[in-house]
């Protein structure tokens, strides 16, 4: 009989392997069990819920806001422009006065150009708005009246009441007629009889460059006008106050806006 304790293990003992060196810790592998575990719903519901939507038809702070900040830019914008135009383009007036009568009357708007004279020249016959200054005293600030002699022209009004006109180089046998459709009937029967202001007496200004001043007659230096009212028995004009420096036209009257019935350029 055999000793059952020499020799090798006996058959029914199981085969134990001897545990190894351990490894590391960095080089184990990591078996997460986050995955495994069930999603907590209430937290996806939470973070769903935590941004709401705006809801349709209710504007938000900020929207109102922006809006208010565009409609204040709109109305900013637009009385920038309006100055601008008011200032360098076109400007309304009212006629404060029957001397330009029956052309323009008391109570009339009028549109003022104030390119007109920036890009081109004055024109004889033109409808002139210019500031008063210091020419003649006065509750307005400008006044209107139709340009009559050009710079360096000389202007003489003869005893019938007519007027002549001629240039720097001429003399008064090279002088032209006026012709003067835009007059009334009245106003020029009323410039020919002297009736108002006197016409064919000494009454022009001492910035007339004919010195001593001959009668009715006046000589423009190089950057005035001669204007003329279109009442002429009832107009303070040239005749008064003298020629008109350049510097003080604003601009053309070109339209008139009031009243309905005459709107319509001039």
């Amino acid at each position: 009989m055999s000793d059952s304790n020499s020799g090798g293990p006996s058959s029914t003992t199981p085969n134990r392997q001897q545990p190894g060196p351990r490894r590391p810790l960095q080089d184990r592998p990591i078996h997460s069990r986050v995955d495994e575990v069930p999603m907590d719903r209430s937290t996806e519901v939470t973070e769903v819920t935590a941004e709401t939507p705006e809801v349709e038809g209710e504007p938000s702070v900020s929207n109102s806001v922006r809006d208010a900040a565009e409609w204040i830019a709109v109305v900013v914008v637009a009385l920038v422009a309006a100055l601008v135009i008011r200032e360098y383009v076109v400007q309304a007036f009212e006629i404060p006065s029957q001397s330009m009568e029956d052309t323009v009357n008391v109570g009339d708007r009028i549109l003022v150009n104030k390119l007109s004279y920036s890009i081109g020249e004055v024109d004889r016959g033109d409808l002139v708005v210019f500031e008063r200054g210091n020419l003649i005293a006065g509750d307005t600030d400008e006044l209107i009246k139709r340009a009559i002699a050009l710079p360096g022209e000389t202007i003489e009004v003869r005893s019938d009441g007519n007027i002549y006109i001629w240039g720097p180089e001429e003399g008064p046998e090279d002088a032209f007629l006026l012709p003067e459709p835009y007059l009334s009937d009245s106003a020029a029967q009323a410039f020919r009889i002297g009736a108002g202001i006197p016409v064919t007496s000494d009454v022009w200004h001492e910035r007339c460059l004919n010195q001593p001043r001959e009668v009715g007659r006046c000589t423009l230096d190089d950057n005035s006008f001669f204007v003329l009212g279109d009442n002429r028995g009832n107009s303070a004009d040239s005749r008064v106050f003298g020629p008109v420096p350049a510097e003080n036209v604003v601009g053309e009257a070109f339209f008139r806006i009031w009243p309905i019935s005459a709107v319509g350029g001039f």
